[in-house]
């Protein structure tokens, strides 16, 4: 085969022959990494031929095509279209009617009708604002793992109900304006040797392992041995509750899990009142065949387990006759999950009113994750819209030499748009629905994605190219219809460009101080000052990836990785480097007059980030309570707890949600921020 053949095969479909290291080192693609991506995209390059048919096929639909798969209209900005000057335009409106394809159509998703002699198109055609309005003023808030918050009332792991509480105390008493999640996503079902929540069964629902099961109002009806069981399973959840509080045990999510379904099961058996019904009856309806995909999922998976791509043949499909049959069979366990979804949907949307009614100008900030698990419920739905045998990863760096595989299956360019990019405004939606603002894991994947072959290791990928402008093109309109901000997660390595398109369209970014530094790629020459910090960003202290501010300022966290056996360098060097950074900032700090400060180092460097032009400043919560152990270290599911610790203070104790309001870091952070309310209030 002509490498010359395969490589503009490859290019056709957006895919890169070569790439850019974070040195700058020009890499070229292997062969063999090329042909497999392609066979992931429905295209056959195994042979020379096979390329050459596969090029001149491309380049024929190509020539014969009127519009592009989605067309996007940003701010009345029609874009070219190139079309035939005999050709006819007319536009469908999303609501009912016809318009001409002009600058004054209505914001939404219509469709484009094009014809031309011996030759007609429609495509999806997105009406978008020129730019999604910013946060006004200055804002901040807490950053959270909700499983991390438990309440003395909570059932092993924190919950809506907890987050409702949470929402409350923040938005009135510390002046908050904010409380950003992790993700909420669904999990797959069965053993969880990994319990990141990055690594979700589906994006379009939350796990109904987060509700409150007391505050489901049916709850107060439970009569007979259904009471008895709910109360068997709060009783058994409550012990779990109180050791975990006392440091005794670790959040064990497969418990919670098990005694909450149970306890929803008897739930479920209670009657529906007339309103009830009619409310559930409506979100079936609204949610439609998405919700009907991922019940039917959850009820196979009760069957025949999670890992759908083992099932029997015929139920591997979702549109297969044998699905719906096997759905009919299930048709109360069908129910079942819808009634989960409900339930769930309707304490997310009591806390963010809870958000809201307490002062909060933003409420919750949901995180979308960048993948799913291959085995679950969207990998099951989706199957044309996701690349089978491929991997999301990264690719090799200074941060891990060897790439990442992050195990979850990526967008299929072709079948994304084929779809009209609905499923992506789907899962955008319903991130967005219950949310002031909503945070994009890895937001660069909107342009473009590591794909990893399967049985391959991370260095021998390639990135893949999406439409970004149709990609973007979604994420605007669903936050323009929710009135919502987006903040986009953009650290590490981020394509030329890319930053900037996202601030054109008023796309909020990331900022971490223990990233912020002068110099860049060339090296770093000291703590980046804070006026010279981007405007337009989340700006943090850490991240649940990185140690706690208090384990940072000790050297810990150096010491922890030690014990890890995570070092690749030695212990005293890896410590020497680590206080260096630190020492930097420090004397940052006392440059600017920060330090000494009465209420500490911690506190100090919030007063920096007060200092910087920010509008959005996050407070990681384990930092208010002096915690000191990471909540996440990647690589490390296997000897370290992660996703399981509780928010607990200097010396590892858990704090109950409770008892927030009443630790002297809490109140020193609040009085730091407390400006920042009273000047947008008085502006």
């Amino acid at each position: 085969m002509s490498d010359d053949d395969l490589r503009r095969l490859a290019r056709a479909h957006g895919i890169a022959t070569d790439y850019t290291t974070d040195r700058g080192r020009r890499v070229a693609v292997a062969p063999g990494t090329l042909v497999s991506v392609l066979a992931a995209c429905g295209v056959d390059a195994a042979t020379g031929a096979a390329a050459r048919a596969a090029l001149a096929a491309h380049h024929e639909r190509t020539a014969a095509r009127l519009l592009p798969d989605c067309v996007v209209v940003r701010g009345g900005t029609v874009p070219p279209l190139g079309l035939p000057g005999d050709a006819t335009a007319e536009v469908a409106l999303e609501g009912g009617g016809s318009a001409a394809l002009s600058g004054s159509l209505p914001a939404g998703r219509h469709t484009l009708h094009v014809g031309a002699p011996g030759r007609e198109a429609s495509a999806p055609l997105l009406v978008v604002p020129e730019r999604l309005p910013v946060p006004t003023g200055r804002r901040w808030g807490f950053l959270v793992q909700l499983y991390s918050v438990l309440s003395r009332r909570s059932w092993g792991m924190g919950d809506l109900g907890d987050l409702a509480e949470l929402a409350s105390w923040a938005g009135r008493s510390p002046g908050a304006d904010f409380v950003q999640l992790g993700p909420l996503h669904a999990v797959e079902p069965g053993p969880l040797p990994d319990p990141s929540p990055y690594r979700p069964s589906s994006r379009r629902y939350a796990d109904p392992l987060h509700v409150r099961v007391e505050a489901i109002p049916e709850y107060a009806y439970l009569t007979g041995e259904d009471r008895r069981t709910a109360d068997r399973c709060a009783a058994r959840a409550r012990a779990l509750n109180d050791g975990v509080l006392r440091g005794d045990v670790l959040i064990d999510r497969e418990t919670v899990r098990f005694l909450k379904h149970e306890a929803l099961r008897a739930v479920h058996r209670v009657p529906l009142s007339p309103g009830r019904a009619a409310a559930f009856a409506e979100f079936t309806a609204r949610e439609g065949g998405d919700l009907t995909d991922f019940a039917t999922w959850c009820a196979l998976a009760g069957v025949h387990g999670g890992a759908w791509r083992s099932w029997p043949a015929g139920l591997r499909d979702p549109r297969s006759a044998a699905v719906a049959r096997a759905r009919a069979e299930l048709a109360a366990e069908v129910d079942f999950h819808r009634w989960l979804a409900w339930v769930t949907d309707e304490q997310l949307a009591a806390a963010q009113a809870s958000a809201t009614g307490a002062g909060m100008g933003l409420g919750l900030i949901h995180d979308l994750a960048v993948g799913v698990a291959p085995q679950g419920a969207d990998a099951w739905a989706l199957q044309d819209c996701l690349a089978a045998g491929m991997s999301v990863g990264a690719p090799p760096d200074d941060f891990n030499p060897h790439g990442q595989d992050w195990g979850q299956p990526p967008w299929r360019p072709d079948g994304l748009a084929a779809s009209g990019y609905r499923p992506l405004a789907g899962l955008l939606r319903a991130g967005l629905r219950h949310a002031g603002a909503l945070r994009i894991d890895h937001v660069m994947g909107l342009f473009r994605l590591w794909w990893v072959p399967e049985g391959r290791p991370p260095s021998e990928g390639t990135y893949v190219r999406y439409d970004g402008e149709a990609m973007l093109g979604v994420l605007m309109l669903e936050a323009h219809r929710a009135g919502a901000a987006v903040i986009g997660e953009d650290l590490g390595t981020v394509e030329g460009g890319v930053r900037a398109a996202l601030d054109e369209r008023g796309v909020l970014g990331t900022s971490v101080q223990r990233f912020e530094y002068l110099g860049g790629s060339e090296g770093r020459h000291g703590p980046l000052p804070p006026e010279r910090w981007r405007r337009d960003c989340l700006a943090t202290l850490t991240t649940h990836d990185l140690p706690p501010t208090a384990a940072w300022l000790s050297g810990e966290h150096v010491e922890l990785r030690a014990r890890l056996g995570l070092l690749t360098r030695p212990e005293a060097e890896e410590k020497a480097e680590a206080a260096a950074e630190r020492d930097g900032w420090l004397a940052e700090l006392d440059r600017l007059g920060l330090l000494p400060d009465p209420d500490g180092e911690v506190v100090a460097l919030h007063r920096f980030l007060c200092r910087t032009p920010a509008r959005l400043l996050g407070v990681w919560l384990p930092d208010a309570t002096g915690d000191r152990r990471p909540q996440n270290i990647p690589g490390t599911s296997t000897v370290h707890p992660n996703w399981r610790l509780p928010v607990s203070d200097g010396q590892g104790r858990p704090v109950p949600l409770e008892d927030l309001p009443g630790r002297p870091l809490v109140a020193a952070l609040s009085r730091v921020f407390a400006d920042l309310r009273r000047h947008r209030e008085n502006t």
